[in-house]
């Protein structure tokens, strides 16, 4: 798994081209793919504190906070200063500062009470947690009961053909378009890097079997765009 200091570094560096790099290589189609996330995770009519974790430059907390009731609350946490300097600025612009705050920290350490959260959010960073077990501990003692944890991450597709395509596109062409952009030597590493994770991440029936094994319940799965994403979710149980 991911060294959490060279992950912190790692995206520091990235962090100016970082929301640049998903629109350009999703050909955003990742913003469909959060739509379909915010629907598990907010619940009209009802207030709710919500935490997104690894929330990176902020985009997903930025639609989660838009779609919450009045007097609801989010919660961006994040490993790396850099993108969270990027999200100062974009919550500022977007006058939600009543609406998000903004936390320095890992998933593998939450700073926060048990079962303050209604429902946590993961867009596209759990491959990139150093101990994912811990992680999913930790969001769980956070949860409140019957709380839910909504995670998307990206993935190999299950069709032979898909998939050939798409490892030449993620393994060659995402890490030029990432070099192009970041212009260093370090942005060129960390863009190899981001699709190597994919490949690396665990395949949808051991993943859910990790959440279950972790304490989660009516753990489900999702496929979008034949496989390339994945929604998992996982429901905290009243006793645990």
């Amino acid at each position: 798994m991911p060294n959490k200091e060279t992950i912190r570094q790692l995206f520091d560096n990235i962090a100016p081209e970082y929301d640049a790099f998903n629109h350009i290589t999703s050909l955003n189609v990742d913003r469909s793919w959060r739509r379909r996330a915010l629907k598990k995770i907010v619940v009209h009519g009802r207030r709710q504190e919500i935490m997104d974790l690894a929330c990176g430059t902020g985009d997903f907390t930025i639609a989660i906070a838009r779609s919450l009731e009045e007097g609801s609350h989010v919660t961006g946490v994040d490993l790396s200063e850099g993108m969270l300097s990027i999200m100062r600025r974009k919550v500022i612009a977007e006058g939600l500062e009543e609406k998000i705050s903004i936390q320095s920290g890992e998933g593998e350490n939450l700073a926060f009470q048990n079962d303050s959260f209604d429902a946590v959010a993961i867009a596209f960073g759990i491959r990139n947690f150093e101990n994912r077990e811990q992680s999913l501990n930790e969001i769980l003692r956070v949860l409140r009961p019957t709380g839910k944890l909504v995670i998307l991450e990206l993935s190999e597709p299950s069709n032979r053909i898909v998939r050939m395509f798409y490892n030449f596109y993620f393994t060659k062409i995402m890490p030029l378009i990432g070099k192009k952009l970041s212009g260093n030597a370090e942005g060129a590493e960390a863009y190899r890097y981001l699709p190597a994770s994919v490949l690396k991440f665990p395949q949808r029936e051991e993943w859910m079997a990790t959440m279950r094994s972790c304490g989660f319940a009516d753990v489900t799965h999702k496929a979008f765009s034949l496989g390339i994403c994945r929604m998992y979710t996982g429901i905290k149980p009243l006793t645990s």
